[in-house]
């Protein structure tokens, strides 16, 4: 398997022949923004490789990592290196080792650049890597904070990563909040329709980018790239597709029946 491996390190030159990590197609939304959010990360220090299998030319998998004190989540990574998002792509290519061949790239890098160890949070369901694929690799959970792990690799003694007490920030938010940050492209393409929402059923909802990582690790949850947050309480925080959207907002009684926005809107989701 290692033969038919390849790892490249996408420079900010490079990184338009790769295309979008996340496989989106190049017309949504997200896809659009990401470009430019990694133009500006790759100047503090933002690594993205991307691994090819043998004879293929579309990535099969892809890690973005930051120093931590750099990191897009509510922690505080100071001194490690921080795994922000890591994919293997198709089903077909997991099972493989793939992950933990870019796990290891990762590693490798810590150690060339005298970090503390590499860090990252996990959660069991979609849109993040769980924590089996860490685990396997050296790391360990750390920290807990609601449904979200912190996990480390330390190379050397010193202070561990840990969590930021987002719950602190929740206080401020009054009325329907969303805040999101264009580091996920799945976030980043939801945006547009989930203001649309709220717009056509004539919703106040206050939409917040976080344009630096100081944002992010100021963020109202722990994920940090989307927080909808109502009156000081946190409703959601990963990529909200538009039904479930639909749902949230029906049972805070914003909106009335299904039939009113299916008249109004594609429910479907993408």
């Amino acid at each position: 398997m290692q033969d038919r491996i390849r790892v490249v390190t996408a420079t900010p030159d490079e990184y338009p022949e790769f295309g979008c990590p996340c496989f989106l197609d190049p017309r949504h939304e997200g896809a659009r923004k990401k470009p430019g959010w990694f133009s500006a990360r790759f100047a503090e220090g933002l690594t993205l490789k991307h691994l090819f299998l043998e004879g293929e030319t579309r990535p099969a998998g892809y890690i973005e990592y930051v120093p931590g004190e750099k990191a897009w989540r509510a922690v505080d990574a100071a001194g490690y290196l921080f795994i922000q998002c890591i994919w293997v792509y198709p089903k077909k290519n997991r099972q493989k080792g793939l992950g933990s061949i870019l796990i290891e790239e990762c590693l490798r890098d810590a150690r060339d650049q005298g970090k503390g160890g590499v860090a990252s949070i996990t959660r069991e369901g979609p849109f993040i890597a769980r924590k089996d694929l860490f685990l396997k690799n050296g790391f360990s959970v750390i920290e807990r904070s609601g449904e979200y792990e912190l996990v480390a690799h330390p190379l050397k003694d010193g202070p561990l990563p840990r969590f930021l007490d987002w719950r602190s920030q929740l206080g401020q938010y009054k009325g329907l909040h969303l805040i999101y940050s264009n580091q996920c492209q799945w976030v980043a393409q939801s945006i547009p329709d989930l203001e649309e929402i709220a717009k056509l059923h004539g919703i106040e909802m206050k939409v917040t980018e976080l344009k630096t990582p100081e944002d992010a690790q100021r963020a109202p949850s722990a994920y940090a790239t989307l927080s909808l947050v109502y009156d000081g309480t946190l409703l959601a925080d990963h990529y909200i597709p538009r039904p479930r959207f639909f749902a949230i907002l029906k049972k805070l009684h914003k909106i009335g029946s299904q039939d009113s926005l299916d008249q109004s809107y594609d429910l479907s989701d993408k």
